[in-house]
């Protein structure tokens, strides 16, 4: 700690460059120099006192000041990086200034770097952690997963292929999301494109499992289905509205971090709420039934809701693009942009890579009738398949955010199959002959094939990202995840005919080795048409495109 006695001009300037745990060295510099050195990274903090002055804010600075008409004053300082400048509403008149005291606080470092590491380097702002709580409760929707498989396996009676076709009606809300994209960006909701429309979805989500959850006896078929079909629209419009504002925070920003973080964050955030819901999604099943499952995961829209009054949004002055007139403005830019190649290909290579068949529904049913899992061991695998998930945005954020995207996408295909044939092992029960328990067995395959399956699918999203011009970033952003989700229908429906030809049913599994096999090999179809990102990415990482787009 170093105590200054000074006598200043107006126009003086002083600077102190700090390090912890060392004297204070003091020079005088000039505006121009010190204009550079406020660019550095901390420690360094600047003060300037003409005849009255506001103070500045100072990173990681504590600093105390005397003057001859108050008594001792301690301001506390932001940590901002570079250092900007905040009114306190504190007034220094520099001929009455008889002290100065600054210190550095090292355990706001300590704190500082820890941020850094948990939020990739942004600043965790309100705006910010709304927008990652939004991604987070999506993640933790999953609590309803299992409670909807069992309802409709066990309470409804429906058998494999059925169950994967369902799957897959469950998810067509999620192909029209270019609608959801038109209304956000055109038709102003209560004045707001974003904000309003969060709050809208959160209140008729929380409803739709209501009617679920909340009914005497256990509705129709066709009710619960329409319940789910409406719950799962009101999650992928809200998912719409967040990407919109992530895509538009990516684009405009000159931060780094938040151009190449933003996106991993936001994802992290839905693998931590799909880590913390997913054992209770079994567990619960254990003490509760299906339906009182769904009451408990009807509170998490209604959150949505409420966290939709922490984004920064201005009112919208939109009016001459209200309605229909401004869907077909919006159609006729999409259309545009559709067209190019730059788009198109991309886009085309996304659907080939989602559409291929998944056995997931027959193998479903495989782990509970011939292998006898129960609600809370799915749990627990649905559990450890998460935590891998996040440790895969972890990974790729910190190892492959420099790597050729097209790299990426080839191999982790390629690795990808022949883990998928591993099933075998299991399906054959040959893993007991090789004294592998059956639930070992799961958990380990599903750890590797979810981490792979992260490095896959973030590169999906940066590239859907990078591509969206100004102006519909929410649209054609929603256009291409709306061919990912649609692609994904389509893999499921394929699934669902092969289980359905192939006689797999409740209580034969004779087949379901066959089914593994061409799904497995099915994947690797899409490397055919790898040469569809050549125009986009060549042998670009994401590094090196976020890097393009500052230039």
């Amino acid at each position: 700690m170093l105590i200054l006695i000074m006598t200043m001009q107006q126009t003086s300037l002083l600077c102190f460059a700090y390090t912890p745990r060392t004297s204070v060295n003091m020079s005088w510099e000039s505006p121009a120099i010190l204009s550079d050195r406020l660019q550095r990274p901390p420690p360094l903090f600047s003060y300037s006192f003409p005849k009255r002055h506001k103070l500045p804010t100072i990173p990681t600075q504590r600093l105390e000041f005397q003057t001859n008409s108050s008594p001792s004053k301690v301001v506390l300082f932001s940590h901002e990086e570079p250092p900007h400048y905040t009114n306190h509403n504190d007034n220094v008149d520099s001929s009455e200034l008889t002290s100065l005291t600054a210190t550095n606080n090292e355990n706001d470092n300590i704190i500082n770097g820890l941020l850094k590491q948990v939020f990739l380097g942004i600043e965790p702002s309100p705006e910010i952690l709304a927008i990652m709580s939004i991604y987070f409760v999506e993640g933790a929707l999953g609590l309803a997963r299992l409670a909807q498989t069992f309802l409709l396996k066990d309470s409804y009676g429906l058998g494999p292929a059925e169950l994967s076709a369902y799957t897959g009606l469950f998810t067509l809300p999620w192909t029209i999301k270019p609608l959801y994209g038109f209304l956000s960006d055109s038709v102003p909701f209560f004045g707001y494109q974003r904000r309003s429309y969060l709050i809208l979805c959160g209140i008729i989500g929380t409803l739709s499992y209501g009617i679920i959850a909340f009914s005497n006896t256990l509705p129709l078929l066709q009710l619960t289905i329409a319940s789910l079909i409406t719950s799962s629209a009101c999650i992928a419009f809200s998912d719409v509205v967040a990407d919109g504002i992530v895509v538009q925070r990516t684009r405009d920003s000159n931060d780094l971090n938040i151009a190449g973080g933003l996106q991993s964050l936001c994802w992290g955030s839905a693998a931590i709420g799909s880590l913390i819901s997913s054992y209770f999604s079994g567990s619960l099943l254990e003490v509760m039934t299906p339906q009182q499952v769904f009451g408990i995961t009807a509170i998490l829209p209604a959150i949505v809701a409420f966290i939709a009054f922490f984004i920064t949004e201005e009112e919208s002055l939109i009016k001459s693009n209200l309605g229909i007139k401004g869907i077909q403005t919006q159609t006729q830019s999409l259309w545009k942009a559709i067209q190019s190649p730059l788009i198109w290909k991309p886009a085309l290579f996304v659907f080939l890579w989602q559409s291929t068949p998944t056995s997931d529904g027959a193998f479903l049913f495989f782990m509970t009738n011939d292998l006898h899992f129960g609600p809370e061991f799915l749990g627990r695998v649905r559990l450890v398949t998460s935590a891998a998930a996040l440790i895969g945005v972890w990974g790729y954020q910190q190892f492959l955010r420099t790597v050729p995207i097209k790299d990426i996408l080839i191999w982790t295909s390629v690795a990808s199959a022949p883990l998928g044939l591993i099933q075998l092992l299991l399906i054959t029960h040959a893993n007991r002959s090789l004294g592998i328990p059956d639930g070992a067995f799961v958990f380990g395959d599903d750890v590797v094939l979810a981490i792979l399956g992260e490095f896959a699918f973030l590169p999906i999203l940066v590239l859907a990202a990078k591509i969206c011009p100004k102006g519909i970033e929410a649209v054609l952003f929603a256009t291409l995840m709306s061919i990912f989700n649609g692609a994904s229908t389509v893999g499921t429906e394929l699934g669902a005919v092969l289980t359905k030809y192939l006689q797999i049913t409740e209580s034969n599994f004779d087949n379901m080795a066959l089914l593994t096999i061409l799904c497995s090999l099915s994947s690797l179809f899409p490397l055919f048409f790898i040469g569809l990102l050549d125009d986009v990415v060549g042998t670009k990482s994401e590094a090196d495109m976020e890097q393009q787009d500052l230039e």
